[in-house]
């Protein structure tokens, strides 16, 4: 793990940083520690119009060293299906607490 600035990942430019920074990433280690998923539900949450899933294969490309282009075609599947599992939590909206009288 290295607690280098989360700026110096290939790919992770001053917008993308700023946003990071915001939800409490800061480093390598921090993003290594949560995940690339994590790390995108994260940011979805917080710019949902600006978020896509563009974000998310340049975040797991970014840990793994390469272009979000280069990510291997399964785990681009991987990533659309749990990327969709992030998109429905954050179209359903906060799980009611309470009960229906």
């Amino acid at each position: 793990m290295s607690d280098e600035p989360i700026s110096s990942l290939p790919g992770v430019g001053p917008v993308t940083q700023g946003w990071l920074e915001e939800a409490g990433i800061r480093t390598i280690s921090d993003l290594e520690a949560i995940g690339s998923v994590e790390a995108y539900r994260r940011l979805k949450f917080m710019q949902p119009r600006r978020v896509t899933l563009n974000a998310l294969y340049g975040l797991e490309a970014a840990m793994r060293g390469c272009h979000w282009l280069d990510l291997p075609q399964d785990v681009k599947r991987a990533l659309q299906q749990q990327a969709k599992a992030v998109d429905a939590a954050f179209h359903r909206g906060p799980a009611s607490r309470c009960t229906p009288i």
